[in-house]
């Protein structure tokens, strides 16, 4: 095999076929703690925000793993010694924490999710600190116990505390995916609200912390209106990610890649750069400089796909173009995008364009574009399934257009408006408001754009899996 075909290979080895993460913990040699991510991390930071695929899943894996946390103690050292509790996830553990099932119940009870919430922390420090047992056959025997007997719970939490301060040691509750408690928006407003007050409750208590992951949509709400919430938004960080932060991720991963891969690919980093990478806690690391924009890194992308995004600069640069055509209305790109993307460009590349002098064709990262868009239309639709049921009917638009155009396809495929056609899971926010608050919906996910002079217009990421088209853009599949 000639090097160029070589390298596609290892590219595809490197990269995982499947990029969500549903809790499995996360290999060493794939961290990446791009800058705006440290402060996430830190003990202190209580509430953490992002959209769909940029990281909240993997932190709370990844600080939810002893391993991990030590290799992350070279950023932020108290993790080193913390002792971490994952509280609640995307995935099912009814012993450690409540299901949906359970909220509702709570719900119909008009039993307090304030007390539900504590309840899962009293458990994991009676056991795990104090090696002491409180009722527990069941959720409602724990409330009904901390109601009973709240000195005793109370106690429980100091004494906890002091033994960990002891033992210099600090116990992290970590909770994610909050969506999945509840169907109806009110019903979780008032979940999470009730969690954010158990945050508030830990911080008297200087050894305990809770650190809470949340999409933006649910931030956005009324869930932080209640005394004295401003001590936690003044904590929050927001999981951003750079056009130079998803190049240096690449290039993380790509060096790790296993076996004959990750030497054939650690020997083109270290051509194009003349830095060695560095061997630590069982994974290869970037040098610093390489984790920043420069002319270094951008030249790490061109030995991979060129100077241009065709014949001439009249096309675009690889290294820009990967990442904008990924980007969703307000501008963000997400690392599960541009794996993905990359990912299928080098298997593209390796079917169609075998004898191509580079690893990566320009027509192979467009198809990559389109795998990209496929996946997270995909996604989206587990997080919103509404967002499916409302742009299916605007397939073969063209954009920017009048909002008008959408606005017939919507009442043609739903005379009786938006309430009556979500479907499953949680309706649009604002559906209430007719097909303005969807429209609005839509904006604030970043699914629509709106142009200067009103127009609608979709970013690629999502017009191409949606099926609708733009003169001179990324084709979508027919």
């Amino acid at each position: 095999m000639t090097e160029v075909n070589l390298i596609r290979d290892a590219i595809i080895a490197a990269l995982p076929a499947e990029t969500s993460n549903y809790g499995e913990v996360p290999k060493t040699g794939h961290l990446y703690v791009p800058p705006a991510h440290l402060k996430a991390l830190r003990l202190e930071s209580c509430l953490v925000v992002g959209t769909r695929g940029v990281g909240k899943s993997f932190w709370t894996a990844a600080l939810g793993s002893e391993s991990i946390r030590a290799a992350l103690g070279q950023s932020v050292s108290a993790l080193k010694t913390a002792r971490v509790y994952i509280s609640f996830s995307g995935v099912d553990r009814i012993e450690d924490y409540p299901n949906a099932d359970i909220f509702s119940r709570f719900s119909e009870q008009e039993k307090s999710f304030y007390d539900l919430w504590r309840c899962v922390i009293l458990r994991w420090l009676a056991k795990e600190i104090l090696n002491q047992q409180i009722p527990n056959d069941r959720w409602e025997d724990t409330a009904d116990w901390l109601k009973s007997n709240p000195e005793d719970a109370a106690r429980i939490v100091q004494q906890s505390s002091q033994k960990l301060n002891d033992d210099n040691q600090h116990g992290l509750f970590l909770f994610d995916a909050l969506d999945r408690t509840s169907q109806n928006w009110k019903t979780m407003d008032n979940i999470v609200r009730d969690l954010l007050r158990t945050a508030l409750w830990l911080k008297s208590y200087p050894k305990l912390s809770a650190k809470i992951f949340l999409r933006e949509d649910q931030f956005e709400r009324t869930v932080t209106d209640f005394p004295d919430a401003s001590k936690l938004l003044a904590t929050k960080a927001e999981l951003n990610w750079a056009q130079h932060d998803l190049h240096g991720l690449l290039w993380q991963m790509l060096i790790n890649a296993p076996d004959k891969h990750g030497e054939c690919l650690r020997a083109v980093y270290q051509r194009v750069t003349g830095a060695a990478e560095v061997e630590m806690n069982s994974g290869w690391w970037l040098a610093e400089e390489i984790k920043r924009e420069n002319t270094i890194q951008r030249n790490l992308f061109k030995a991979l796909a060129g100077p241009w995004m065709g014949k001439d600069r009249r096309r675009g640069v690889p290294y820009v173009w990967s990442v904008s055509h990924l980007a969703d209305g307000r501008g963000r790109t997400s690392p599960r995008s541009f794996l993905a993307a990359i990912r299928q460009a080098a298997e593209d590349s390796q079917e169609r364009y075998h004898d191509y002098s580079l690893a990566l064709h320009y027509e192979s990262i467009k198809r990559g574009i389109q795998k990209a868009s496929d996946i997270r239309v995909s996604e989206m639709a587990e997080d919103y399934p509404w967002v499916r049921t409302f742009l299916e009917p605007l397939k073969g638009l063209t954009v920017p257009c009048e909002f008008d155009l959408v606005l017939e396809r919507w009442i043609s495929s739903f005379p009786s408006g938006p309430e009556s056609a979500h479907g499953s899971g949680l309706p649009p926010q604002h559906a209430a408001r007719g097909w303005e608050g969807v429209r609005e919906d839509l904006l604030r996910l970043g699914l629509f754009e709106a142009k200067k002079d009103g127009r609608i217009d979709m970013p690629d990421l999502y017009r191409v899996g949606f099926g609708l088209g733009r003169r001179g853009g990324v084709k979508p599949k027919s």
